[in-house]
């Protein structure tokens, strides 16, 4: 973990990454993004599923593909795809433990809304443990891999990339963080959208648990 000593900051996706259970929170925005396609184009809910999955694998999000083809209403879609219960998810007071006391600046880069991100973190307990949050609407709804993205996301935050951790659960959403100069950390997964591209040479590092991960870095940099 040498090449970790000399970093600054460190960006984290949200969905997958700032917690575990990627079914029971996303699994709910993916039911709702199925429900609001059929509603809105008047299709049913078989043929809008398809509609949501080919998008997300053209266009790396499925609000993308809406909007190109649909003229769908971002604002609109975000909200209602996001209304979410997240009831069942405690807080995670070892991953608070760690953010509070690494020596980072913490940020989230997201293809999500703000307010989906403000509603993980609070329900999480970390909230207030991140110096900013970039959305796809910061990113003008060009989402992840996209270099667009990622170069409104670093003139946002006003950071180097060389001085970066970048940490995703989807490998592929990295290849533009290590061509802009960051560490990468894909979180090992078993969803076939997730791990495509794990193999790349772009990625760093490969982890388990971001809280472990996390408490590595910290010792490291305590040395």
């Amino acid at each position: 973990m040498k090449n970790l000593s000399h970093i600054k900051n460190i960006l984290f996706d949200c969905d997958g990454v700032l917690y575990s259970d990627l079914e029971a929170v996303f699994g709910q925005v993916s039911r709702k993004m199925t429900e609001y396609i059929s509603s809105k184009l008047n299709v049913d809910l078989k043929k809008a599923k398809e509609l949501q999955t080919n998008y997300f694998h053209k266009y790396n999000t499925s609000l993308n593909g809406l909007m190109i083809h649909h003229e769908i209403d971002p604002k609109e879609f975000l909200d209602f795809v996001h209304d979410i219960d997240l009831s069942f998810l405690e807080k995670d007071t070892a991953l608070r433990y760690e953010l509070e006391n690494i020596n980072l600046r913490k940020f989230v880069f997201t293809n999500g809304s703000y307010n989906h991100v403000k509603h993980i973190t609070t329900t999480l307990g970390i909230d207030d443990q991140f110096e900013g949050i970039f959305d796809i609407v910061d990113a003008e709804y060009h989402p992840k891999p996209e270099a667009k993205a990622f170069d409104l996301m670093v003139e946002k935050f006003k950071i180097d990339p060389k001085e970066t951790l970048y940490i995703e659960d989807i490998a592929k959403n990295l290849s533009i963080g290590k061509e802009r100069g960051t560490i990468t950390a894909w979180l090992i997964n078993d969803e076939e959208w997730g791990k495509k591209e794990s193999n790349k040479e772009y990625i760093d590092y490969k982890i388990e648990n971001l809280t472990l991960f996390l408490k590595e870095i910290r010792l490291l940099k305590n040395q």
